[in-house]
């Protein structure tokens, strides 16, 4: 197993062991309404050697990271919460079950939005400015110690409905070794559905920071995760056992950015992203959602 396999086991262990159950939960269950109550445990940190290829990469089961990747465009290029955008240019449809009705004033009168996630994500990113912002900074300030997107802005939480961000907030830094710039990114999550989304999560960040990288021109540094309530939903737990009763082939499976350096932020997208031995277990697990 790769180091992103023994972390993730590990941690399904700790959960399962010494997890706390919740209670009065946000969440409920797609298929009945019924709570969606969770096993959790907090603090916990993962960091991983991009530049020496060390990804985290399960193969435990198949994970959907090329369009993860597309998720991240829809956020971070198109910096929208507009579902049709993402349903229609991408094919995605995993948001809808978090749609709310939103509610504008144009020319005096009250008119309903639907078809959106509320005042979240792309949205934010849209109306602070911030990804070109962190652009800016990391190449004409590389050293700065401000390098940073926050989505969870409290403005925009009481504008509208919506789910609150759940990976709200990345830092990037730039450290120069012999001679060449690194490129080093830190996501932070409030909250992380491990068996459904944990890893889809963190390759999507690491794509992201993959596409900055090749903005700026700089290499590969480190990706480090840290979220703070890591939980399984006590109707996951069998496929928790599941996954751990796995093993891991012994490939070591990669994600390679195929464009040149200083390729323009704008202009990288998923179809330029490449997975290389990567050979997931079959077959997939299903998940009654929580939402």
């Amino acid at each position: 197993m790769n180091k992103a396999e023994v972390l993730f086991k590990e941690n399904i262990k700790e959960i399962l062991a010494n997890g706390v159950l919740d209670e009065d939960p946000r969440p409920r269950y797609k298929s009945d309404g019924a709570p969606a109550h969770s096993l959790f445990i907090t603090q916990v940190c993962e960091k991983y050697d991009i530049g020496n290829n060390e990804f985290p990469i399960t193969q435990l089961r198949p994970i959907a990271i090329l369009n993860g990747i597309k998720e991240i465009q829809w956020i971070y290029q198109d910096q929208t919460s507009d579902l049709s955008v993402l349903e229609n240019k991408y094919g995605i449809k995993w948001w809808r079950d978090w749609e709310v009705e939103i509610k504008i004033v144009v020319d005096g009168e009250e008119v309903i939005i639907k078809g959106t996630i509320g005042q979240r994500y792309g949205a934010t990113i849209k109306k602070y400015d911030l990804m070109n912002k962190l652009l800016d900074g990391l190449v004409n300030d590389p050293f700065g110690r401000s390098h940073i997107i926050d989505m969870f802005q409290y403005a925009d939480l009481t504008q509208t409905k919506g789910l609150r961000p759940c990976a709200f907030q990345l830092i990037c830094s730039v450290r120069k070794v012999n001679g060449e710039y690194y490129l080093d990114l830190t996501l932070t999550q409030r909250s992380s559905d491990f068996l459904v989304a944990g890893h889809i999560n963190k390759m999507q960040y690491v794509a992201l920071m993959m596409m900055i990288a090749k903005h700026c021109g700089y290499r590969l540094g480190n990706f480090t995760h840290f979220v703070q309530n890591l939980h399984i939903y006590d109707r996951h737990v069998e496929q928790a056992k599941i996954l751990l009763s796995r093993t891991a082939p012994d490939a070591k499976p990669v994600l390679k950015l195929n464009v040149p350096d200083k390729t323009n932020f704008y202009d990288i997208s998923a179809e330029h992203f490449e997975l290389v031995d990567y050979e997931p277990i079959t077959p997939n697990l299903k998940f009654d959602l929580g939402i």
